[in-house]
């Protein structure tokens, strides 16, 4: 638990970076008349719930988990009230009025108005039709054939006694998607333990000899491979040929999409240049060195000393 809890507590307390610039600190948060469901009170300043699920989803999916409990959730408080404390004492020792302070500020506001203005013209215009979905699909109807496939999800556990205990819990009407959740040591285990669709060859001997062994609905005893000990359910069948357009709808819109978004970018950059006046000094630019003259003087002035 110690490890979880070093994880939320770096998670949150940095993502002060990326949050800062939307107030000014505490004193923003006195004059903002916020409402809620107060949570906790700093030095006279409010945390609610809304600032709370702000602050989980920002947090990276494979930590979120970690605070579905009511441990979880009491060590992400605790996380956010010692930020509030940090951003405090950092103002009354004059930090957010520094030039350091400002000139960050300053550059990932360029950065937040430059990347809200590209996935608008970008995703806006990179809209993809059923229409030219159907086509894509129609026209690559080969790439779609697959042989036979199954969906499935695992718990994937470090020692086999911890299995027994998930399988004896799974035997006792507890549901596999919450065990893979707070047990799981795999990727998968935000998703409820879910792999999505996989044909042979896709995983392990061991693990997929049970896997496609299963029925639909059915859950496997304890199987053990080279990273541990799984419990495998499998959440869906279909039989080799090509996949419906409904199938694959999502995987070729995914790899459509890139495309014309790169497509669009393209043509942005292409329109922004035609009308701007643009003059860029090549020579100047061959003659920078790899760091800036401030970074170099210590070390010239340290090389000019008798």
């Amino acid at each position: 638990m110690h490890f979880r809890k070093t994880a939320i507590v770096l998670a949150l307390t940095l993502s002060v970076a990326a949050t800062g610039c939307k107030q000014q600190g505490s004193e923003a948060k006195k004059e903002d008349g916020k409402k809620g469901v107060v949570l906790a009170e700093v030095n006279g300043v409010s945390i609610t719930d809304a600032d709370f699920y702000k602050e989980l989803e920002s947090l990276p999916p494979q930590l979120k988990p970690m605070t579905e409990t009511p441990e979880g959730k009491k060590e992400m408080l605790d996380t956010m009230v010692v930020r509030e404390l940090i951003m405090q004492q950092a103002q009354k020792d004059g930090i957010d009025k520094s030039q350091a302070v400002a000139a960050k500020l300053e550059e990932l506001k360029k950065r937040v108005i430059v990347e809200a203005y590209l996935r608008k013209k970008v995703e806006e215009s990179a809209n993809v039709s059923d229409a030219e979905l159907q086509e894509f699909y129609k026209k690559n109807l080969d790439k779609f054939k697959s042989g036979d496939q199954i969906r499935a999800s695992h718990i994937l556990m470090k020692s086999e006694a911890e299995a027994k205990e998930v399988e004896k819990q799974l035997k006792g009407g507890a549901k596999f998607e919450e065990l893979a959740k707070s047990h799981s040591i795999d990727g998968a285990a935000a998703k409820g333990g879910d792999l999505g669709w996989f044909g042979k060859g896709s995983m392990l001997p061991d693990f997929e000899k049970v896997a496609f062994g299963l029925k639909e609905g059915e859950t496997s005893g304890i199987v053990k491979t080279r990273f541990g000990y799984h419990l495998i359910k499998v959440t869906g069948k279909r039989p080799a040929g090509v996949r419906s357009f409904d199938e694959v709808k999502d995987q070729i819109k995914a790899a459509i999409v890139p495309e014309k978004q790169q497509e669009t970018f393209k043509k942005l950059k292409e329109d922004l240049k035609k009308d701007a006046k643009i003059t860029m000094k090549e020579d100047q630019l061959k003659e920078l060195k790899n760091k800036a003259p401030e970074e170099a003087k210590p070390a010239s002035a340290e090389a000019k000393k008798p």
